[in-house]
């Protein structure tokens, strides 16, 4: 009992640690690449550098929590990521940078994930939306004091000190997690799949490197097109192997379930737009307006503040809406709030910059939980680590595409302008290229039934139904 009741504080420290994290980078962006005399849309490659460790990681995750231990697995991630924190304070060139980056990712990889599947494999089907509702709480604190704190330090002290903040947090997180995680594993784990964790992991790497890579930063673009052609080459021979395999490390036969697949591919396209916000807005506030980081952070941490109060409403909204008729909806509300940052102007008042923020954060949290619980209405418990390798690695992906399209379109509108710097100006387009992306999960959702995880909304009353997902026993070995 007492396991049960801190599960969702223990994970959720672990996601503080992580969203904190992400939102300080992002906010201290323009100064971290003036400090590595390096471009800000440079550092593109760092925010993604460390999705391509989440990718390449995230497969193993479920895996490794069966195989050795659900609390050797979370404790030693964290560890790990204290690491990469400790090598990114040390960072003095734009390649060591994106290298310590990569590291945390490692830690982040199996962090999140083995957490998620705790709790997952730990309440009731009826309860999950609330539950994940209710671990993201928590973690939402870590957006929400992340922009100002960093944008706090990097004004009046130095950027480097940012990365400390996760020493004392992960330091909690081992604690408590050594009191209160039991170390589940499971007796039956297959063997892994050694080959197709290599043509991921290459696959999703070189795919990933060679979009953000793309332009005038590191590398020639011979070289980004070379990676994008590979890595699409080992994703496809992964497909093949995927087939032949009794245990594929990521397993494909998944997307076979409506509900999973549509939540994948929806999620993906949704997810492309909001990946390029944490890297877009503060680089337009802060190069673009010319706004302090310490005033950029205190406008943006206002999203995270609607993120939060939508999670203490999202089972109420979908009790009355269902799941089909809010994914859809909610999809064009959320695309048009991203497109509505590509308006704003250094005239723009701040208090409506930050209404518009606050809203859209409600709009896109409500999508988030949304999707999250959808994604798992058909899954078994057997299955529940393969699911969360398989949709966490692609939402990774994801984020990074869009970080590497809004900045490809970031320097495509500066180069037309003929300007050698980007300008405010330049902002616009990228905003709204990214948003039409999130714009077509809309789409997407239309073909999810009406009656989808009605059991977890409870938006229908629905008769029970016999524990099987269609894909027959066998199918995971477990």
């Amino acid at each position: 009992m007492r396991q049960s009741r801190f599960l969702p504080l223990i994970i959720a420290t672990a996601l503080f640690m992580e969203n904190t994290d992400s939102t300080v980078i992002s906010t201290s962006l323009p100064m971290i690449a003036q400090s590595l005399g390096t471009d800000p849309i440079a550092l593109k490659l760092a925010l993604t550098s460390y999705l391509v460790s989440l990718a390449i990681f995230i497969p193993i995750s479920g895996w490794m929590a069966d195989k050795y231990g659900a609390r050797t697995i979370f404790t030693t991630a964290i560890g790990v990521f204290m690491a990469g924190s400790l090598a990114c304070a040390g960072a003095n060139s734009l390649e060591w940078f994106v290298i310590a980056r990569f590291v945390q990712g490692a830690g982040g990889a199996m962090m999140v994930p083995v957490g998620r599947l705790v709790l997952l494999r730990s309440v009731q089907r009826s309860e999950v939306v609330q539950a994940l509702a209710t671990l993201t709480i928590p973690a939402l604190v870590g957006p929400i004091v992340g922009p100002p704190l960093g944008g706090f330090i990097t004004t009046y002290f130095d950027w480097r000190w940012i990365f400390f903040i996760n020493i004392p947090i992960g330091v909690l997180g081992i604690v408590l997690a050594t009191i209160f995680v039991p170390n589940v594993r499971e007796e039956d784990t297959p063997p892994l799949d050694f080959i197709g964790f290599v043509l991921s992991g290459f696959g999703f790497a070189l795919l990933m490197l060679g979009f953000a890579s793309g332009g005038r930063h590191l590398i020639p673009a011979e070289i980004s097109t070379g990676c994008v052609v590979i890595g699409a080459i080992c994703l496809v021979l992964y497909v093949f192997h995927a087939r032949r395999t009794p245990y594929p490390v990521l397993q494909l036969r998944l997307l076979k379930i409506p509900t999973f697949r549509i939540s994948v591919v929806g999620g993906f396209l949704f997810r492309v737009g909001i990946g390029a916000i944490p890297f877009l807005l503060p680089l337009m506030l802060q190069v673009g307006f010319g706004l302090s980081p310490l005033a950029s952070g205190s406008l943006t941490f206002i999203a995270a503040v609607g993120a939060l109060f939508m999670k203490t409403m999202a089972k109420r909204i979908l009790e009355r809406t269902g799941f089909r008729r809010l994914l859809i909806v909610n999809a064009f509300i959320g695309a048009g709030f991203v497109a509505a940052n590509g308006f704003f102007t250094p005239e723009t008042p701040h208090w409506l910059i930050m209404i518009v923020l606050l809203v859209g954060g409600c709009f896109r949290s409500l999508q988030f939980t949304s999707l999250n619980a959808i994604g798992y209405a058909e899954i078994s418990n057997r299955e529940m680590s393969y699911a969360t390798s398989l949709s966490s690695a692609l939402q990774q992906v994801s984020l990074s595409i869009g970080v590497a399209f809004g900045a490809f379109v970031l320097e495509v509108a500066a180069s037309l302008d003929g300007n050698p710097v980007i300008t405010a100006a330049d902002f616009g387009p990228a905003f709204w290229a990214v948003a039409m992306v999130s714009a077509l999960a809309g789409f997407v959702f239309i073909g999810l039934s009406p009656t989808a995880g009605a059991e977890m909304s409870g938006h229908r009353i629905v008769k029970e139904k016999p524990p099987s997902t269609g894909l027959g026993d066998g199918m995971s070995g477990r």
